[in-house]
């Protein structure tokens, strides 16, 4: 499967020496391993901020190719859809998947050997079970009510 993200011609192990403040955009992009897990439909406890990730997936999610059917355009159908970047990061960073490069990077740790920057394939996310490729369900087919019975266990 083709990587939609464009990793040529990046300094290696950029993201070691560079604040995320200071990516490029295209380094940021690069960041994303592929995982679809932002696509996922989040539970957060109001009380205690804590957030759970289900395997209810918004309705533009490809499950087979654990991207986004509208990237460019998916604001027209799902407003709410929150673009991460490095201004808002430090908003939106506690709801990003355990394992995603740009909370890594943003709580001060290393991305994993899976990702596609260490590895060099784009594949390894999915080899390693991180991804959710064929793992979904889409939101029209749950209720929201129902979201609690399709939580998902992250890594700690």
């Amino acid at each position: 499967m083709t990587d939609p993200i464009d990793r040529s011609g990046l300094a290696p192990r950029f993201w070691e020496r560079k604040k995320l403040a200071d990516l490029s955009p295209a380094e940021w992009e690069a960041l994303c391993d592929g995982c679809g897990k932002c696509c996922l439909n989040k539970l957060e406890d109001e009380d205690t901020g804590h957030v759970e990730l289900t395997r209810v997936a918004c309705r533009l999610f490809d499950d087979t190719t654990c991207r986004c059917a509208q990237y460019d355009i998916r604001h027209q159908f799902v407003p709410e859809c929150i673009v991460l970047k490095p201004s808002n990061i430090d908003s939106h960073a506690y709801w990003m998947p355990r394992t995603c490069a740009y909370r890594l990077l943003w709580e001060g740790k290393p991305l994993y050997d899976w990702h596609p920057l260490i590895s060099g394939t784009p594949e390894t996310v999915h080899e390693a079970g991180v991804s959710m490729r064929h793992r979904t369900v889409a939101e029209f087919e749950v209720g929201e009510d129902d979201w609690e019975d399709h939580i998902i266990e992250e890594p700690l």
